[in-house]
């Protein structure tokens, strides 16, 4: 039987009403895993980026680690988490992803200065899509 939308957000709100650090179900074509964090603000579930090795260039790419709709503030015409030239340190909220009007904020995963944002505000981004280069910290 799969899960549907809701079925999904209520499994969500029992975890946030308990203890539990991490949970992981699998059903038919559904994969959910959900590790309990630091949550940055109200509603929204932390993910880790996928951060790239260095290109011949030097530079690591954030990679989306999920399908969805790629924000660069926290709110429609708020400013952007990161901007070409921010510093970021792996934990830095950089963007978040939107999946089934649930936010879930990016981390940098890497920590360096932002040099390129790849992805457009509001358009959706694929599993693995470039969303920033960053040069390495030395």
């Amino acid at each position: 039987m799969p899960l549907s939308e809701d079925d999904v957000r209520e499994i969500l709100r029992l975890i946030d009403e308990t203890d539990v650090e991490e949970l992981r179900i699998e059903t038919g074509s559904l994969s959910l895993h959900v590790i309990r964090g630091d949550v940055p603000a109200a509603g929204e579930q932390p993910a880790p980026s996928r951060a790239e090795p260095a290109d011949p260039d030097g530079l690591l790419t954030i990679e989306s680690p999920m399908i969805g709709t790629f924000y660069r503030a926290p709110e429609p015409g708020g400013p952007p988490f990161v901007e070409v030239g921010s510093q970021v340190e792996p934990g830095t909220v950089v963007c978040i992803v939107e999946v089934m009007k649930m936010m879930n904020s990016i981390r940098a995963g890497v920590a360096g200065t932002i040099v390129e944002v790849c992805a457009e505000n509001a358009e959706p981004v694929e599993y693995g899509s470039p969303l920033f280069r960053v040069e390495a910290a030395s």
